[in-house]
């Protein structure tokens, strides 16, 4: 599916931007491309069941319908991306600066292991 692979694709390049983003020490934004990171890699796994959402919230939703509670990915998961939600919207709706640098070396952290885990079940199962 030529959608999951770019999805895929994007996920792993905005995983590039956060890293340099935390390197510029530009936490908010690092914050922001590390969600966006984990919401595009649900994206693709989600298209993998012929599952599309308009909304953020409905992609979580559907990510612990679909992945979590059937036991294909461990809650810890599901916690990651949740936070890394809310984390984003702090960042990118707050006036002042909230994120620091080991929070968002954090969120890089969890988002890296998120986004491997996804797409070793995406090679397993054939889509990258």
């Amino acid at each position: 599916m030529k959608e999951v692979k770019s999805l895929a694709a994007r996920a792993k390049r905005y995983l590039r931007s956060a890293k340099l983003l935390i390197k510029d020490k530009d936490y908010e934004s690092a914050a922001s491309r590390v969600y966006y990171a984990m919401f595009y890699i649900t994206e693709a796994l989600l298209l993998t069941r012929g599952l599309s959402f308009s909304s953020h919230k409905a992609v979580l939703s559907a990510f612990g319908e679909h992945f979590i509670k059937t036991g294909i990915f461990s809650r810890d998961l599901s916690k990651s991306l949740k936070r890394a939600f809310g984390k984003r919207q702090i960042s990118d709706y707050e006036f002042t600066f909230v994120i620091s640098e080991k929070e968002a070396k954090e969120l890089l952290k969890e988002a890296e292991n998120f986004i491997a885990s996804v797409i070793e079940y995406l090679k397993k199962e054939g889509y990258t």
